[in-house]
């Protein structure tokens, strides 16, 4: 179930950037994505790039798997991405994001709260970037609300929240794009462990394709 839950409407990591390609005036960035992860997902985000003492975007995702009854699945993040380092053009970057996500079929509805913890390091050029990325996601606590249909099989059967967390699953990968002045191309693959290091999900891989939008304030 964990693997289900934490596949429903998966998209790898954080919103994919230029570090070396922001520059003050803009401000906003918006991001529209398509992937495969646990099956084929389709997302778009928000970022806002904050005037710290450290680069700092704040950011918005939302996701949902392609095909019929999109609404039944979806995955929403939001957090902040901090480039901690940077030394020339190499540059480190962390984030951290809540997670809330709902999955749902004929026998249950799941509602569940997580954490996404990741971070990337690369080389990152006005022009283009490459990076390595990893990260962690998280299901940390699942409201269950089970259908009249499991009910019947099994009458004692309970709906409520469930604890301990339910799940989670480690992803590394590569990430890399090429910038203009108001665009990012990116494109990211990777693979996705379970917590336990020996279970993998029957499609063990993943990939991202997005564009990135960069507004003026």
């Amino acid at each position: 179930m964990s693997a289900a839950l934490l596949g429903a409407a998966a998209l790898a990591g954080a919103q994919t950037l230029n570090w070396n390609a922001l520059n003050g005036p803009q401000k906003h960035t918006v991001d529209v994505n398509a992937g495969i992860e646990y099956g084929a997902t389709l997302g778009v985000g928000y970022g806002y790039h904050l005037k710290a003492g450290l680069p700092m975007i704040l950011n918005a995702e939302f996701s949902l798997p392609a095909g019929s009854n999109t609404t039944d699945d979806f995955k929403t993040k939001m957090g902040a991405q901090l480039r901690l380092w940077q030394w020339r053009s190499l540059a480190f970057s962390v984030e951290a994001q809540g997670v809330f996500r709902r999955y749902e079929t004929d026998y249950v509805r799941l509602l569940n709260f997580g954490s996404d913890f990741s971070g990337a390091i690369g080389l990152y050029l006005p022009r283009w970037f490459v990076a390595a990325h990893a990260g962690f996601d998280k299901a940390i606590v699942t409201h269950f609300k089970n259908s009249e249909l499991l009910k019947e099989s099994y009458p004692a059967i309970k709906d409520g929240w469930y604890q301990p967390a339910t799940g989670g699953h480690f992803y590394f990968g590569l990430q890399g794009g090429y910038s203009t002045r108001a665009l990012d191309v990116y494109l990211e693959a990777g693979q996705i462990i379970e917590q336990d290091f020996k279970t993998a999900p029957l499609l063990p891989l993943y990939a991202r394709f997005g564009w990135s939008l960069k507004l003026r304030e």
